[in-house]
């Protein structure tokens, strides 16, 4: 009998900073889903935090603890090109739509006492037409949101596998609102970026940690809109500091690198992570 071919897994680590213990789980989960190795995707499309120092540091760490990947190395900055493409299409289905709101005027609208619906049409309808062109004539850079429930309505029902419970999941962009999906300093976002490269790395099943689950439900929603390919999904859990915090980069103590210097070997940074138990294997 043919055995099925692992699931084609991937690790997309932000150069921002340095790797630590949880980013360390999260590759050596994808390994496990992956058959041991996975395509290595380095997420560095925010220029304005992202230094080739901390790539460098990356594929050294992953290498010490044993780690392999697919070559080529895929870089997000390479692919701007085809996420205005992609943006461009959503322009021309009207199902995203330019926003000149700074950060402090959209939060004044989140904090106001007023129900979701009208938070949403208040993104699009929050400036006066001749306060908006205004904007759009002096040279400002807008970001573009995503109108939802439009986007909901020209899908239809829609749902993602979760390959833990083995059922399949109705998306809920209840807690979306229209999100951003190009930023202005950037134009894109993760959301937008990593649905693109997921179907361009041939991606089947996508591991990450449990706190991008909602996540999910967006980007399904955006490969639906964009024709693209859809893996299945495997969250797993968020590994958290003595306090229940989650790990994050600029506490050194918890960085590889910083564990690598404090003389704790390979093998002893691996028994500090969870036992990975994959209860539904796809291969």
């Amino acid at each position: 009998m043919t055995q099925p071919s692992p699931a084609h897994t991937r690790f997309a680590p932000s150069p921002t900073g340095e790797i630590h213990l949880g980013h360390a789980f999260s590759a050596c989960f994808a390994a496990r889903a992956g058959g041991g190795q996975f395509t290595l995707r380095i997420d560095d499309i925010d220029h304005t935090r992202c230094k080739p120092a901390f790539t460098e540091q990356i594929f050294d760490d992953l290498a010490w603890l044993g780690l392999q990947w697919r070559e080529p190395v895929r870089y997000q900055s390479d692919r701007f090109d085809v996420y205005q493409e992609a943006l461009e299409t959503l322009t021309n289905m009207e199902l995203v739509y330019p926003c000149f709101l700074s950060r402090a005027e959209v939060n004044a609208l989140l904090s106001a006492p007023q129900d979701a619906d009208t938070v949403k049409d208040s993104m699009r309808d929050a400036l006066p037409n001749d306060e908006r062109r205004q904007r759009e004539n002096s040279g400002m850079v807008p970001a573009w949101r995503l109108h939802t429930s439009a986007a909901l309505e020209k899908v239809g029902q829609l749902s993602w596998h979760d390959l833990a419970s083995g059922e399949d999941v109705p998306i809920d962009m209840t807690d979306f609102g229209d999100v951003v999906i190009a930023r202005k300093d950037i134009g894109t976002s993760y959301h937008l970026s990593v649905v693109i490269d997921d179907a361009m790395d041939d991606i089947t099943l996508v591991t990450r940690a449990e706190d991008l689950k909602a996540s999910t439900n967006l980007h399904r929603l955006l490969q639906e809109l964009l024709g693209l390919s859809t893996p299945d999904y495997l969250h797993h859990r968020l590994l958290t500091d003595s306090k229940g915090r989650r790990l994050a980069k600029r506490d050194k103590s918890t960085s590889i690198a910083t564990l690598r210097r404090d003389g704790h070997s390979a093998d002893a940074i691996l028994r500090m992570m969870p036992k990975i138990n994959i209860s539904q294997r796809p291969f």
